[in-house]
């Protein structure tokens, strides 16, 4: 039986589909109902750690320094204006890391074991979120060795299914050679306007060829979401009414209701 956190990597190697919106509003849900969630950033842009109010300046620690050793998981961690949701945040030093690691025997290994390293310490996290960069690479291995799981976000837009299956491919290449029990947490739609045909078309055709993979979920484009951000707060605390929102609480208790099913089996 698996002990520690529950580690989920959010991945999609097109950028622009919602992946790091999607990290951080679903740590926010899991935080609001009591979970303790580490939300470790991976993509050097560092959008996960601006989206959670963590200035650049006071960025001292960094995932950078988790994977080159010189810092403990839980040693690099800041909280954030949610309580109990903390961030390993990221800086631009990432860009380089992949050079110094790529000679280790453990280079796609190495977040893996910081956060074995950790949980053994401490027992601080009931989930782990890591939001990975929007590329498949040396750091989005080194998450799906790490994680448990990989969460999909996906556009609705004419190559999703493309994207998909590039991204499928990886994931089966990491079990085949890395992490056996990596599977698929669940796909999730982002960026539906339902007044598009292509959009509607998309979703059939995800759902045909995915099945229950696909969250029931699905999330809209929203301006109060896509401003959020900016304000350096999660879309749920900017504005929980508006519908981006509504549909990431849904997304989340979705999330929660496939957990509970796993421990319970």
């Amino acid at each position: 039986m698996k002990t520690g956190p529950r580690i989920i990597t959010v991945a999609n190697q097109k950028g622009g589909v919602g992946k790091t919106t999607t990290a951080i509003n679903l740590a926010t849900a899991l935080a609001a109902i009591g979970e303790r969630v580490l939300i470790v950033d991976l993509d050097p842009q560092g959008n996960a750690s601006t989206g959670l109010g963590i200035d650049r300046r006071d960025r001292i620690s960094s995932s950078y320094d988790v994977l080159t050793g010189a810092m403990a998981l839980e040693d690099a961690a800041m909280p954030t204006a949610v309580p109990g949701l903390s961030i390993v945040p990221s800086t631009l030093d990432l860009l380089g890391v992949e050079m110094e690691i790529a000679g280790a025997p453990d280079r796609v290994l190495r977040l893996r074991n910081a956060v074995r390293a950790s949980s053994q310490r401490s027992d601080t996290y009931s989930y782990v979120l890591i939001d990975c960069p929007p590329s498949l690479n040396l750091l989005t291995l080194n998450s799906m060795a790490a994680a448990d799981s990989v969460l999909v976000p996906l556009q609705c837009e004419f190559f999703a299914l493309e994207g998909l299956s590039q991204l499928l491919e990886t994931v089966e290449q990491v079990r085949a050679s890395i992490n056996p029990d990596l599977s698929i947490q669940g796909i999730v739609l982002t960026m539906y306007d339902g007044r598009n045909n292509l959009a509607n078309q998309v979703v059939e055709d995800v759902r045909a060829h995915m099945g229950e993979k696909v969250y029931e979920t699905i999330i809209p484009r929203n301006v109060r979401v896509s401003e959020a951000p900016s304000h350096g707060k999660p879309a749920i605390l900017y504005d929980l009414k508006c519908s981006g929102s509504q549909a990431y609480l849904q997304l989340a208790s979705e999330v929660i209701r496939q957990e509970r099913k796993l421990r319970a089996a």
